[in-house]
């Protein structure tokens, strides 16, 4: 097997202060798919001017985790994908490794690293000295895909823009029979909540909440029902009229419109409303 057999998928959303710590450590015999949620072809034609294995693709909107990485993956004409966020880095021999299971004929749908937090906690039993441990799920932050396993399950769930649709996707494919690694020899860091420039941070923590709470109630809804899932969020919506009225009563505005928009992503997705809100930039 060959670098030629994969191909790198980053989904990107004004990631200029992340991407090329990632770019620069992938081998560049590797073909490397950049889906910019916007419209910038500044940024475009700087990464293909500066990266010969780096193909970057403008959706002119932000389609988010779910729709991006879908858009990506339509691209990828090689047998294996790897998606990775913007604020991650492979550290050595992270793709020789993966192909190490395909030569070993593993049968998998995914694989993802070992370390799965910032922290570098493992989601693995610290007395077992296996490499390989089959799991549930794994973060959305690196999964390499066996893309011929994906043929009649598909991908990911767009009605998600971000969160979950990762751990919808994992459950769709467990149901299917399908197989999920993690792999110790893997080692990809992942700063975490920072694929973004810092300049609009307080906006896209605006939008996490928002979607945060969106995702929440859609992906229980999802896999319990209807009346369950409103049953299990209803905390969390009296948490945050609670936590909304406290901010405003100390006119704390900027702790006021977090709670604010974690109500609004819940009431959006309880009322079977998509998940429409973007950050305002």
């Amino acid at each position: 097997m060959s670098n030629n057999e994969l191909t790198v998928i980053i989904n990107t959303f004004r990631s200029d202060e992340k991407i090329f710590s990632c770019i620069e450590s992938i081998d560049q015999n590797v073909k490397i798919i950049v889906v910019e949620n916007s419209n910038n072809s500044e940024f475009k034609n700087k990464l293909q001017n500066k990266y010969n294995n780096v193909d970057c693709y403008l959706a002119n909107e932000n389609l988010g985790y779910a729709k991006g990485n879908n858009l990506g993956l339509s691209k990828v004409k090689t047998n294996y994908a790897l998606i990775l966020n913007p604020d991650t880095v492979l550290k050595k021999d992270a793709i020789k490794n993966f192909f190490l299971n395909v030569q070993n004929s593993l049968n998998f749908a995914i694989i993802g690293p070992a370390v799965q937090e910032k922290k570098k906690e493992l989601i693995l039993s610290k007395k077992s000295e296996k490499n390989l441990i089959e799991v549930e799920y794994v973060k959305g932050f690196a999964m390499f895909l066996n893309l011929s396993q994906f043929e009649k399950i598909g991908y990911f769930d767009e009605n998600f823009f971000i969160y979950l649709e990762e751990i919808d996707l994992c459950k769709r494919l467990k149901k299917n029979g399908k197989k999920i690694f993690l792999d110790r020899n893997i080692i990809i860091d992942h700063l975490g909540a920072s694929s973004h420039d810092k300049a609009i941070d307080y906006q896209m923590n605006l939008s996490r909440n928002w979607h945060w709470m969106w995702s929440t109630f859609y992906f229980k809804k999802k896999y319990k029902g209807y009346f369950i899932a409103l049953f299990e969020v209803l905390p969390k919506l009296a948490s945050s009229i609670v936590k909304f009225l406290f901010y405003s009563l100390f006119n704390n505005k900027k702790r006021k419109k977090i709670y604010f928009q974690r109500f609004s992503g819940l009431i959006n997705s309880i009322s079977g409303k998509q998940s429409w809100y973007r950050p305002k930039l």
